[in-house]
């Protein structure tokens, strides 16, 4: 199957196919005499597993590795295991920030009222300061 195809079976930019094998994450496909790319069940597979990586924010680099890993069956998973745990780890942050985030700017909605002005506004002037105070 051409890239057309293969966007359109995955719901990927051809843009993108073409990016993961520039990143080597999908194995570069062989040509027809025209030049053009074709793609086999294999590359369907493996495109597959590395947007499910992507739904899941791994890294380009987690994702080779797990690919490389996927290269060798027979050894032990703990690896993955690891990975993935640290992966939980990194989320776990991120929603912690994104939680304070969320309080600073609960907070920051609290200092006004919709029925002021601009030059009343305590979101503009909670800003103000604190830009003055860090100066």
């Amino acid at each position: 199957m051409k890239i057309g195809e293969l966007a359109k079976l995955t719901d990927c930019s051809v843009q993108t196919i073409r990016y993961y094998e520039k990143e080597q994450l999908l194995k570069s496909p062989e040509r027809s005499e025209g030049n053009f790319r074709l793609y086999n069940k294999s590359s369907l597979k493996q495109l597959m597993f590395i947007k499910q990586c992507r739904t899941l924010d791994l890294t380009l680099s987690e994702i080779r590795q797990l690919l490389e890993l996927q290269s060798s069956p027979s050894i032990q998973c703990n690896s993955v295991n690891k990975m993935i745990d640290s992966h939980i780890q990194q989320v776990e942050q991120r929603i912690n920030e994104l939680n304070s985030l969320k309080e600073q700017l609960n907070d920051l909605s609290n200092t006004c009222s919709n029925g002021g002005t601009i030059e009343q506004c305590g979101i503009l002037q909670k800003l103000t300061c604190d830009v003055a105070k860090s100066i």
